[in-house]
């Protein structure tokens, strides 16, 4: 019998993203002078991920998710 995941880490695929209630309290935690290591451990995320958002928001003011950069693809009916 399996038992359900508590690691964000092992059930996050690539694709999916955090919701703004997880990103909240790491911007929160850098605020308080809570390392990244610290803020990882605590909300049980990787610390790659807690540093990519906690950099975006140094960066851009902002943790919200950005389109994508570069010409975006037209798709077209071809015959």
């Amino acid at each position: 019998m399996q038992t359900a995941s508590t690691n964000i880490g092992e059930r996050m695929g690539r694709s999916q993203e955090l919701s703004d209630s997880k990103r909240g309290p790491m911007i929160g935690g850098q605020l308080c002078n809570k390392s990244i290591r610290d803020i990882s451990w605590l909300l049980n995320i990787p610390r790659s991920t807690v540093s990519g958002i906690i950099t975006k928001w140094k960066q851009l003011g902002t943790t919200a998710t950005q389109p994508p950069s570069g010409r975006l693809c037209k798709l077209t009916e071809r015959g």
